[in-house]
């Protein structure tokens, strides 16, 4: 209280309403500078405040991710995939992402991640390369999709008939060299090329599985981010194939 509010008090006055009100008003901002607030209402007002995630149904453990995934491709197998309502989610995306899960896909036209695991934006963090392996690039962007946008579940997806490991078979087996820069695809997908070298059945077929087995091993080994992630039980890494025929993505495991 100012010194002519207690002067005019102790001379026996009343304060008029207004000046009662704006001084109440001063000693309820002084409390708030000063931090004498309640902590239940400074924790509800934090807690309002904090930002809460574009798609709150996206917040799901390592195995509820694999299972909305692989049942997003039991509907697109059977042709009843969802109507995904783009325009009403565009405000909520525009503003941030957390997918939930991450795929390491082939470049090729026919393999879509999106449209086989019936998911909508901001569902799926996707990164493609013909022959779908995780070099430098591809690790740091899944470090990112881990780190940043805590997404809990990565899939390594191969492809039936894939054209990049039919031609780094033939490279390899004729001791031929592509032109261009393909040989440094013929050099990614070689260690898959010689691992299935003396295995029984398709070559090829034999090679595009190898090559899912590696690079789900890769990733979860990819230090130190994606690693520590995994053996937290934090992020969960596995491999599947799609089959161009019928579009069923069956585990590798």
């Amino acid at each position: 209280m100012c010194r002519d509010c207690v002067s005019y008090v102790n001379q026996g006055g009343f304060l008029p309403r207004r000046d009662v009100l704006k001084l109440a008003g001063g000693f309820a901002a002084s409390l708030a500078l000063s931090g004498l607030v309640a902590p239940g209402v400074a924790a509800a007002k934090e807690k309002k405040e904090k930002k809460a995630p574009p798609k709150p149904e996206n917040i799901v453990s390592p195995d509820a991710a694999l299972e909305r995934l692989l049942k997003g491709n039991g509907r697109y197998v059977d042709g009843v995939s969802k109507r995904h309502d783009f325009k009403h989610e565009r405000e909520a995306l525009a503003k941030g992402q957390n997918p939930f899960a991450g795929i390491l896909s082939c470049a090729d036209s026919r393999i879509a991640p999106e449209y086989a695991f019936d998911t909508g934006r901001g569902d799926l963090f996707v990164c493609r390369v013909a022959g779908n392996f995780a070099n430098e690039d591809t690790i740091a962007s899944f470090e990112y999709a881990i780190h940043v946008l805590k997404t809990p579940l990565l899939m390594v997806l191969g492809h039936a008939a894939c054209g990049a490991v039919d031609a780094a078979i033939t490279s390899i087996r004729d001791n031929s060299t592509l032109p261009g820069h393909l040989p440094s695809l013929v050099e990614a997908l070689a260690p898959a090329v010689r691992g299935a070298m003396n295995q029984s059945g398709s070559q090829l077929d034999n090679t595009i599985r190898q090559n899912v087995v590696l690079n789900v091993e890769k990733l979860k080994t990819a230090t130190p981010i994606i690693s520590k992630a995994v053996d937290e039980g934090k992020v969960k890494i596995v491999g599947g194939i799609y089959n161009l025929e019928n579009g069923k993505v069956a585990l590798v495991g």
